[in-house]
This record gives C-alpha cells, structure tokens and sequence, in this order.
C-alpha cells in the first residue's frame, strides 16, 4: 500500500468522483490514419492485463496476450503462452515479429510473496531482455512501460510527487522497478528505442489481486458473508494502518496506457495516480461498510508489513494531463464497490458518484 498532500482533508475526498477526461475512443495507432494498431500486452491475462487488452479492444486495436497463466476469460483475443522469465531476447523479437506488434505494453511485474531474486529477474532483468529484442527490430514499436510510485521512495509527508522528485527508493520492489525504468528510459535517450515509463500509483478496483491488503479483505469480507447466521465476526489482523495512499481505479490506469500509445512522447516518465491521497485505516473501514458485513480489524503492532518507510504518497497528475490528455474518471468509492461486486459480496450502499 501507498500514501499523499497537505490541504484540507484527505479523508473527505474517497466519496468524491474525480472531474471526467474523455474516455479513450476508437482510433488507429499513434499518429497514423492507416488501418488499427497491433498491441502486444506482456503480462496480458493479469490484474492490469486484462484490463488493458479491455481498453485497447474498445478502440478497435488488434490484440495479442502474453502471459505464462492462460486467460480466465472467454475473450476472443489471441494468446501466446510463454513463461516470459525464460524467454531470451531472442525469443522475445521472434514473438514481436510474428505478432507485428506496433505498440508493446509491458504490465508484468512482481510484487507480493517473492523474494529479491525474483523481483528483480521479473521488474529488470526481463525489461532488459525486452529492450535488447525491440532494439534489434527493423521497425520501431512503440513499449509502454508500466513502473510504479514507489520508485520515487520515501517523500515528506504533505508531498506532492511531480516526475521532478529524485528517485531514492528504500526497498527491493522500488529499487527493481526503477533499475527496469532505466533501462527503457535510457535506451529512449540513446534514440533506439520509443519509450514512455507510467509511473502507476496504488491500484484498486474489479481483479484486485487476492495477496494485495485489498484483496486480503475482499476475500474475507465473502468468506464472512458465506458464514452461517449467527457465527461471530471474524477477526483480520493487519500491520498497523497508518500510512496515506494515492489510489487509482484500475480502468483509469488501462485509459491511460491506450492515451500513452497515441501521445507523440518518448523518453519521458508520467506519472499516473489520483492526484489525492488517503489513509489507508480510512480505505479499510470504507470497504466494510460498503459491504454491510461485521469483520473486526486489529492493527497489531507487532507486525511490519510496510514496504520500507513510505508513509504518505500522492502523485501530481498534472503532466499526463498535458502530455496524454489523460486524467482519472473513477472515484475510490467507485473502486471499492466493485471490487465488491466481482468478489460476490453484497453492497449495502453506494455512494460518490462515477
């Protein structure tokens, strides 16, 4: 998890929707009038993957997945199975060419229950493999990289993180991410590859995978409702929640990956987030009660479960708005409530709006 800026109060602004950006609509690749892009999503039957391929379906864009696990879905779309930890850069080109993949979004990435070793082979070592493949390519595809906020590190609380912060990441997942964000943006400097890096602040939303603090709760708000009458509320224990976050819907990221593939921008890092942030105790409690289910939460003090010292993070959005046109649509509310519903949990209320 991740938190945010000073004025007024954070926690009022979960309930309210952010002002609308237009939505993505169906146009062919990045500047071109020619017939739709293909679009190669690595990592394209997960969290983020599905979603992405959803979004760049919408426009018409002719898709291929990625991934080592087969789709879930019953999507039409083209799957290659490839466990992309050990395919060699060689491998990778033959993949780009066969496919004539236009635009590549790489979404893969490792991020709970795996250690140092694996986190840097799936956030570095793999976009180094990545970029030695797209370099060696005739054409020129264009690779959106997604890299997150926790590349930037440990910032002031009241913060608002602009791309001008320093990267100085304090644990493993940062400082892998970040050696991967380099590899793109160096080769974008060097003029062999066509790079972008979003930096992705903390998502929510339907899919929230199942080992993120979101996920956690999700799953134990369903086992509660499938409780016979009766039966005491469970008891989660959770690592202390004090830490503010900046969260962003899901299907906001997956607009702003298709608004990255059209905007004429390389070597540049942009962040993506809500531009708000709140405390994380505050997100927990709102996802309860928009179940209507009693689940007792204890904050155990004796667990230390943060991601190094990052107690309060909120991105400036305000750079993708000029470069990509891109702004977030969907409030925290919003995100809360269906993850919810695709959980099977009933919801109570709904409220905030979009």
């Amino acid at each position: 998890m991740r938190p945010a800026h000073h004025g007024g109060d954070e926690r009022t602004r979960m309930t309210t929707a952010h002002h609308p950006a237009a939505a993505p609509t169906a146009e062919p690749g990045p500047g071109t009038t020619g017939p739709a892009p293909s679009v190669l999503v690595l990592g394209g039957t997960g969290f983020l993957g599905r979603h992405i391929c959803a979004a760049f379906g919408a426009t018409g864009a002719r898709l291929t997945r990625v991934a080592r696990e087969a789709p879930v879905d019953a999507s039409d779309v083209p799957f290659i199975r490839v466990d992309l930890m050990d395919a060699t850069s060689e491998r990778i080109a033959e993949i780009l060419g066969a496919t004539g993949a236009d635009i590549v979004v790489n979404s893969v990435g490792a991020v709970w229950h795996v250690g140092e070793r694996e986190m840097y082979e799936a956030n570095a070592e793999l976009v180094r493999r990545l970029v030695a493949a797209m370099t060696s390519m005739p054409g020129r595809p264009r690779l959106v990289h997604l890299g997150s906020i926790h590349e930037y590190g440990p910032v002031p609380r009241g913060t608002r993180i602009s791309e001008e912060v320093p990267t100085a990441p304090d644990t493993t997942y940062g400082r892998s991410k970040l050696l991967g964000a380099r590899l793109v943006l160096d080769a974008a400097a060097e003029g062999t590859l066509d790079g972008t890096v979003l930096r992705i602040a903390n998502v929510a939303g339907p899919g929230t995978p199942r080992e993120s603090l979101l996920g956690i709760l999700a799953r134990r708000l369903r086992e509660r409702a499938r409780a016979a009458a009766g039966e005491p509320p469970p008891v989660l224990r959770l690592a202390p929640l004090t830490a503010w976050r900046d969260f962003v819907d899901v299907r906001d990221v997956a607009g702003a990956v298709v608004a990255a593939a059209r905007a004429d921008v390389c070597g540049q890092v942009v962040n993506i987030g809500s531009g708000e942030a709140v405390e994380v105790r505050q997100v927990v409690r709102r996802l309860v009660a928009l179940s209507g289910l009693s689940l007792t939460v204890v904050e155990d003090q004796d667990r230390d479960e943060q991601r190094g010292d990052l107690q309060w993070q909120r991105c400036d959005v305000s750079l993708a708005l000029r470069l990509l046109g891109w702004q977030p649509q969907l409030s925290l509310e919003r995100s809360l409530h269906d993850l919810l519903v695709e959980t099977g949990v009933g919801v109570l209320t709904r409220s905030g709006g979009a």
